[in-house]
């Protein structure tokens, strides 16, 4: 499989100095920023990045409280992520970036191009969480599962094994494991590992899901945005991705039978094709 190095770009300071960690995945021309999932980081973009670096500048970042970025006393306001990655998009040069956003990752992109419109001039969002009023049942589970899941291993391979007998870490390539684990938890002084996105992180992350007003502004969005749902066992996406278009100015949809809510990971050079090709 095709495979992306990775550099260590500029620790960008966010709203209240939390720092920010970024990542350049190589490639020249236009810039795309690829931002992630709640729980996740920036360097699970790795196996999905060399679909992109032939045409475009390929970066990521560590939203704050994952990765390698700084954290903060709550998360539950997503207003900060994206003056966040606004701050990034300022730090790398500035605007036009092109946008491809997972999850969260996507909500992020949508509310950045509308505090300030002209930023991201395409977006590419699978299954972004801009929940109707609403929102689908699943929606409002995420934080009671986040509270309850295994914080701690003996170490990554322990971590890793885990996983890989797991919904739905088991349906991800090897590749996007290796590098979920590998940046998705830190070493603590006994030698075992801890999760770099701390449980209650995590879940006043998604408890941030329920209260921006990303659907309710998605008519201000002027930029051209794909919509991008899996379709194996993905209600969620399919209703989010309905309401989404339905309110967009410029939507376009997409659809991934075979994968599920984690598609970009399940299968990433897929997606990231799918995602040039929308750039192109």
């Amino acid at each position: 499989m095709l495979r992306s190095s990775v550099s260590l770009g500029p620790r960008v300071r966010g709203v209240g100095d939390v720092e920010i960690a970024t990542y350049h995945f190589g490639g020249d021309g236009p810039p795309v920023l690829l931002l992630h999932a709640t729980g996740f980081h920036g360097r699970c973009w790795l196996p999905l990045a060399p679909a992109l670096t032939g045409s475009f500048s390929v970066w990521a970042m560590d939203h704050r409280g994952h990765g390698s970025s700084g954290k903060a006393a709550r998360y539950d306001d997503w207003s900060v992520m994206r003056d966040d990655t606004l701050a990034v998009v300022d730090a790398l040069g500035g605007p036009p970036f092109l946008a491809a956003g997972h999850s969260m990752g996507g909500a992020v992109a949508i509310l950045a191009e509308q505090r300030r419109p002209g930023t991201f001039p395409r977006i590419y969002c699978y299954e972004p969480i801009v929940f109707p009023p609403m929102p689908p049942r699943k929606g409002r589970d995420l934080s009671t599962a986040a509270r309850k899941r295994r914080s701690h291993f003996p170490s990554r391979e322990a971590a890793r094994s885990n996983y890989a007998g797991k919904l739905p870490f088991s349906r991800f390539a090897p590749d996007a494991l290796d590098a979920y684990v590998n940046y998705g938890f830190v070493d603590l002084p006994d030698g075992t590992v801890t999760l770099a996105c701390a449980r209650d992180d995590e879940a006043s992350v998604y408890e941030g899901s329920l209260r921006h007003d990303g659907f309710q502004r998605l008519p201000e969005v002027q930029s051209p945005v794909t919509v991008a749902r899996g379709g194996h066992d993905s209600d969620m996406g399919l209703e989010v991705q309905t309401a989404v278009s339905g309110r967009l100015p410029h939507p376009r949809t997409e659809t991934f039978e075979s994968l599920s809510h984690f598609g970009p990971m399940e299968d990433p050079l897929l997606v990231g094709g799918a995602i040039a090709g929308a750039f192109a």
